[in-house]
């Protein structure tokens, strides 16, 4: 396993760039979702068209792409594990990709609040909520590229 996972290394580790991109492009978009849908409740028409994007965003892209990001990133620590050891900066990205999941699975929570429309969280609300995943997506990359530690 591992004779293969280092002969397709570059090609793993594209693949975890690019499902990483697509999920924080999710986690970025689908709370947004969440703000208009929160503030045109009383329009019908857009909340219902709100509700499939929502669906379609965290079923068909946001999901798909946190797995094919876990399962190429763990390849990768796999053919890797040095960096475990005395790694600071790897130990800190792990933790931010962690929180990230965990902000994944509270996605869902507020997507099925809404879907039911029982959500009481105001537009104002998600718009802070939305930030979560800005503030761990540049610890992530100050990790991985300036790895101060």
């Amino acid at each position: 396993m591992l004779d293969f996972i280092t002969e397709w290394y570059l090609w793993i580790k594209m693949v975890h760039y690019l499902a990483f991109v697509s999920w924080m492009a999710g986690l970025f978009y689908l709370p947004r979702l969440f703000v208009y849908h929160a503030e045109n409740s009383n329009n019908k028409g857009f909340v219902d068209v709100v509700k499939i994007q929502e669906r379609k965003l965290y079923f068909y892209i946001q999901t798909p792409a946190m797995i094919a990001t876990l399962i190429s990133g763990s390849l990768m620590l796999h053919a890797n594990k040095v960096l475990m050891v005395g790694s600071g900066f790897m130990h800190a990205k792990l933790t931010c990709v962690l929180l990230l999941i965990i902000y994944h699975l509270q996605n869902y929570y507020y997507l099925r609040q809404l879907q039911n429309d029982v959500c009481k969280k105001s537009g104002k609300f998600f718009r802070i909520y939305n930030e979560v995943p800005t503030i761990l997506f540049i610890i992530i990359a100050i990790m991985m590229v300036i790895r101060p530690f």
